[in-house]
């Protein structure tokens, strides 16, 4: 005879918390296992980890940041869809939607929501992507939108367009003042790597120098302050 307790855990939605901050993690998983039809399978800090737990646990659900120190998380998610395209992906994350946000649903996931929104929109972030519902703020929606309407693309959605998921990252790092050293640590990558990025943004944005890269991008936030 089956445990009807037993039968009640294994009722409920697994979910694969990945995020690089130990105290983000715990702090998400002890809100959804407060749910009784969520629960938390396990937890990752990197991309490798999040690969090899979900082939182990098999979860439906999977929460994840973007930045994580051994791959990015735009490149994680193609990753995890590559395993399973019916496995769900809700990121959570600081990054701008407006940066980041279409660039995720391309890749895969199924929902994208900013930290600061709080406890009860994961929540209802989550409900709606088991739902099968693509769950996104109404700015992220109105932008798709625009786009799929066909609007002329603004220097900021080339740069989006052009750029790799970690090169993409090197640039916003490059656009807070942050030298290369500095990124290597952040990206836990080399320096020599960070230059090979680098590199690769001058060739992709048509930039020719170190320095007209750095203003560039520290003036890329604002649209309307890029060059013609």
């Amino acid at each position: 005879m089956n445990n009807p307790d037993q039968s009640k855990i294994n009722s409920k939605v697994q979910i694969l918390i990945v995020d690089d901050h130990p105290m983000t993690r715990d702090g998400i998983a002890q809100l959804i296992n407060e749910q009784t039809d969520l629960e938390v399978c396990a937890q990752a800090s990197t991309a490798a980890e999040a690969l090899s737990l979900t082939a182990e646990k098999k979860p439906q659900i999977i929460v994840l940041d973007l930045t994580l120190p051994d791959r990015s998380g735009i490149e994680l998610i193609r990753d995890l869809k590559a395993i399973s395209t019916e496995i769900r992906i809700l990121v959570l994350t600081m990054h701008d939607e407006e940066v980041y946000g279409e660039r995720a649903l391309r890749a895969g996931a199924d929902g994208y929501l900013m930290k600061v929104e709080g406890g009860r929109k994961l929540l209802n972030a989550i409900q709606s992507v088991i739902a099968g519902e693509i769950s996104v703020s109404t700015t992220l929606s109105s932008g798709i939108m625009r786009g799929i309407t066909g609007r002329t693309p603004s220097k900021k959605d080339q740069v989006l367009k052009e750029l790799s998921g970690r090169e993409l990252e090197v640039f916003l790092l490059l656009g807070e003042g942050i030298p290369t050293r500095a990124i290597g640590v952040r990206l836990n990558v080399t320096a020599k790597t960070v230059e090979a990025h680098r590199t690769n943004i001058k060739t992709k944005l048509g930039i020719a120098t170190a320095s007209a890269l750095i203003s560039y991008a520290a003036r890329w936030g604002n649209s309307e302050q890029l060059p013609t």
